[in-house]
């Protein structure tokens, strides 16, 4: 049963100041406008840049996807994007310039600090509020009093004023009480980075509840290991469009992927510009598939080489090769160098180009983006970087889930930074009654 409709929806805001804020400026600012004379109001050396008549823009355009009861959808873009107009359209804050919504049952929204509190009441009675608001009534909050404090963690305050509480504390009670009320659908805004990450760790596994209840969660991330763990599906947004409505993991690889501003291969060509020192410069990083060929995408299960050229400058300089792994979060995954190789590791290298190439096996890594940094630098006799190239290629590690991989098996993606295939050996050792 659907029960988020969103067809065709627009949103379009003025640029601009729309009136001054009294009758009377207002009328001497159009007088002024009619006999083409400038702003009365504007102070001396101000430009007006008030009255930008007809300039709009739209914040939404032609949106439309629909959610069935107990999904969860991701929602995911930049800064700007459109993702929160959205939700504030759903939660009837604003309403759409044009296109229809339809939303069964109640709704509980969380799109900043604070949504739906006042100040002035304490904890405890805007959670009263709160349900009123939903539509519940005493006794039902009643029953969920005692859950929503436990789980905001903030009971030696449940009877201070709220206009006291810090940041994290208003997201923890104004998150246990959208997501404790009852309410068949749940909007979620990036207000959760503000908590801890416990609390947030705490979040998502509620929201999982949620779900599993049979209630809908539109939720709105920047975090795509959240948006992957938690939804099934989610949806791009750019400048007010959907660009993608797809399964969680497809949808965020792809906007990781067109946004993260990584390449499979970077060369220079120029030696004196290229990173490095006047001992070793970098010439060359590219990503290697199984077959050789330069690739910004990798399958799960099969290897990867990271290739580096690079220049050595000075006779007999003692180097190391070496690349880093990270994440899209940031994680330092592993680093690894030629150090070991025989042919290298022990000895200095003479001038000329060298060739450095690192495979990565297959079902190791994790699903998602992975940037690599690469370096040269001096081991011996004292240690010296020569060049530390972050990001300076990236690739997508993806998982189709086809029958047979260990993905398919779990039905979702694996969590953890990293994704080894392990060899595993069970055996039988007698029966159930011994």
């Amino acid at each position: 049963m659907t029960v988020v409709s969103v067809e065709n929806l627009s949103k379009a805001y003025r640029l601009g100041q729309i009136g001054t804020g009294t009758l009377s400026r207002d009328l001497s600012v159009w007088w002024a406008k009619a006999r083409g004379k400038p702003n009365p109001l504007l102070k001396i050396g101000q430009k007006d840049h008030g009255n930008r008549d007809g300039e709009t823009i739209w914040a939404l355009k032609d949106v439309s996807f629909e959610v069935k009861q107990g999904e969860v959808l991701g929602i995911i873009g930049r800064n700007g994007a459109g993702k929160s107009t959205i939700l504030k359209i759903l939660s009837q804050i604003t309403a759409p310039t044009c296109g229809h919504i339809g939303v069964k049952g109640r709704i509980a929204s969380l799109l900043e600090v604070g949504t739906g509190f006042h100040p002035e009441l304490t904890g405890r009675e805007n959670i009263y509020l709160n349900g009123a608001i939903l539509g519940m009534t005493k006794t039902e909050v009643d029953c969920k009093f005692d859950e929503i404090v436990a789980f905001s963690e903030v009971e030696q305050f449940i009877d201070t004023p709220v206009k006291r509480y810090s940041s994290g504390m208003y997201v923890r009670l104004a998150f246990a009480v959208a997501a404790h009320l009852d309410p068949e659908v749940l909007l979620v805004d990036e207000v959760l980075a503000v908590g801890d990450a416990e609390f947030q760790k705490k979040c998502l596994g509620k929201m999982e509840d949620v779900a599993k209840g049979g209630r809908t969660v539109l939720f709105v991330s920047h975090n795509m290991a959240a948006v992957n763990r938690l939804c099934q599906r989610a949806v791009v947004i750019d400048s007010g469009r959907v660009t993608l409505d797809a399964p969680a993991t497809e949808a965020t690889a792809k906007y990781l992927q067109s946004g993260s501003g990584t390449i499979a291969e970077q060369c220079w060509n120029d030696v004196g510009t290229a990173p490095g020192d006047d001992v070793a410069r970098l010439r060359a990083v590219r990503v290697l598939n199984s077959k050789g060929a330069v690739a910004d995408t990798v399958d799960i299960r099969s290897p990867v080489t990271i290739e580096m050229e690079y220049v050595n400058l000075k006779s007999e300089a003692m180097l190391l090769a070496a690349f880093a792994f990270f994440n899209d979060q940031g994680v330092l995954l592993f680093v690894s160098s030629d150090f070991a190789e025989p042919q290298w590791g022990k000895k200095p290298r003479r001038k000329g180009v060298y060739q450095a190439r690192c495979e990565v096996p297959g079902n190791l890594l994790a699903e998602g983006l992975v940037t690599v940094l690469a370096e040269v630098s001096t081991a011996h006799p004292v240690y010296q970087m020569h060049f530390w190239e972050h990001d300076c290629v990236g690739f997508q590690v993806v998982d189709t889930g086809e029958a047979g991989s260990v993905r398919a098996g779990w039905g979702r993606p694996i969590p953890g930074a990293v994704r080894p295939a392990l060899k595993w050996r069970t055996s039988y050792l007698n029966g159930a009654e011994g």
